[in-house]
């Protein structure tokens, strides 16, 4: 049972990021815009890099390949973001979105400590 859970919680963790991913991709232009409001550097380019990022690293913590690589890369992204566009310190209504950040965060630790369980492409 805890292998199949295990499974549902990449499953429910992935999603966002496969969405998001897919959704920024097929939104370039106006992802590159919210990054230039934001100020970021080389915002196109920071998009379009986003973007992959979030759709293949989404994939392969879905599919459990490097489960533990996977939920490191996207710890580190979703921290990234916080600090990139969630700036609570700043704008106290991304509070909301910092703290899903942060839980999320708290995930990904997770399964770059214990890996993806028996159910994933890395136990096949």
């Amino acid at each position: 049972m805890s292998d199949f859970a295990l499974a549902v919680a990449r499953a429910l963790m992935a999603a966002i990021f496969i969405i998001g991913g897919y959704n920024k991709l097929m939104g370039i232009a106006g992802f590159t815009g919210y990054l230039t409001k934001l100020g970021v550097p080389s915002p196109q380019a920071m998009a379009w890099a986003a973007g992959i990022f979030e759709l293949v690293a989404g994939i392969l913590f879905l599919v459990g390949f490097k489960t533990r690589l996977a939920a490191l890369a996207l710890f580190l992204f979703t921290g990234a973001t916080i600090v990139l566009a969630h700036r609570f310190w700043i704008t106290p209504s991304e509070m909301t979105q910092a703290l899903k950040n942060f839980a999320m965060m708290g995930g990904f630790l997770a399964f770059a400590v214990y890996g993806g369980g028996r159910i994933s492409l890395d136990r096949r």
